[in-house]
């Protein structure tokens, strides 16, 4: 079951809109989605890495290369298909609920009824 069937969790999204233009390593997704969310996803590294898993595990990201730098182990990841296919289809959504209350015409002060207290 991919996350399109139901709303994603923000964090989720983000995780995702940060893969979108080239794969990252684990500190560029946290720095990535902090950028493209106005800093409202704040990701811990053990939130990013089980997210990770389980969207490793959903066929929505794919580890792209593993290298070792300084020392130090960095595991690259990228989106697949059909996590791209999940993250628009989720933009979409939120395209279409924001579309609900934007395009709505507002009501005019005559037309509102008011219940006497």
């Amino acid at each position: 079951m991919t996350d399109s069937v139901r709303p994603m969790r923000e964090p989720t999204y983000f995780i995702l809109a940060a893969l979108q233009d080239e794969p990252l390593h684990g500190y560029a997704i946290v720095k990535r989605a902090q950028e493209l969310s106005g800093g409202r996803v704040r990701l811990t590294t053990g939130t990013l890495y089980a997210a990770l898993d389980r969207l490793t595990g959903e066929e929505m990201v794919q580890v792209a290369g593993e290298s070792v730098i300084n020392g130090r182990h960095r595991r690259t990841y990228e989106l697949t298909d059909q996590g791209r296919a999940a993250l628009h289809a989720e933009a979409e959504r939120m395209a279409a609920a924001a579309r609900v209350v934007r395009d709505r015409e507002p009501r005019s002060a005559a037309m509102v009824r008011t219940v006497p207290a």
